[in-house]
């Protein structure tokens, strides 16, 4: 098949969580149902979170549409957004900042390494 569909139908998810000297506030946890990886560094899933804030950097692409929460990314020396569901964002490698999740956020995900 030259196609995946994002079902999450017997996908296990993997559980994890923030490297403890980059969350800022909270007890944030991830779940994470990767649906593709393929040659060459690309990733596609689905990632839940819930709420905390941590710093995060970016040295890959990453393009996501939120599903279902609210979230606030702020880059460094920016302004903060607010992601709800429906909205969508591109980070690019450099991206450096932080991750709020105010309401438990998920999102599905492409990534390019």
């Amino acid at each position: 098949m030259n196609f995946i569909t994002f079902n999450l139908g017997g996908v296990a998810p993997e559980f994890s969580a923030p490297e403890p000297a980059r969350i800022i506030s909270g007890d944030p946890h991830f779940r994470t149902w990767n649906l593709e990886e393929a040659e060459g560094g690309l990733y596609s899933g689905i990632w839940e979170a819930t709420p905390g804030k941590w710093r995060i950097f970016y040295e890959e692409w990453e393009y996501f549409s939120l599903l279902s929460g609210h979230s606030i990314v702020t880059e460094d020396g920016g302004e903060p957004v607010h992601l709800k569901a429906g909205d969508r964002m591109i980070l690019r490698p450099g991206f450096k900042g932080t991750w709020e999740v105010v309401e438990t956020t998920r999102k599905d995900y492409v990534i390019r390494v």
